[in-house]
């Protein structure tokens, strides 16, 4: 999991320090990685709007939820569900199946 924040790195650093949070933060104060994956932006509610994107190792969307307010996420039942099925198919996978790598 990453999550994506407006603030500058140095913001995000102690941020995460300061919270121990369990997972990645990126800086994007330029907004290059919200607008690639389309993250609202909307002032009149704060600012950038929650969205839940789920991107498997190949690059591909697997799930994308854009939120109508700050409260507005899937639930954790889909958001798992869809991890699930992703590590599902990389265990079916040949690659994965020897446990070795060529």
């Amino acid at each position: 999991m990453i999550a994506i924040s407006p603030e500058s790195a140095q913001a995000v650093r102690d941020y995460w320090r300061q919270e121990d949070l369990p997972f990645v933060g990126l800086a994007d104060p330029d907004h290059a990685v919200a607008n690639r994956y389309r993250q609202e932006v909307n002032l009149l509610k704060m600012g950038r709007m929650p969205a839940v994107i789920v991107v498997g190792k190949d690059g591909q969307v697997s799930l994308q939820h854009y939120a109508n307010s700050m409260a507005d996420i899937p639930p954790n039942s889909r958001v798992l569900a869809v991890l699930d099925a992703l590590q599902s198919s990389a265990d079916s996978s040949p690659s994965s199946s020897s446990g070795t790598r060529p």
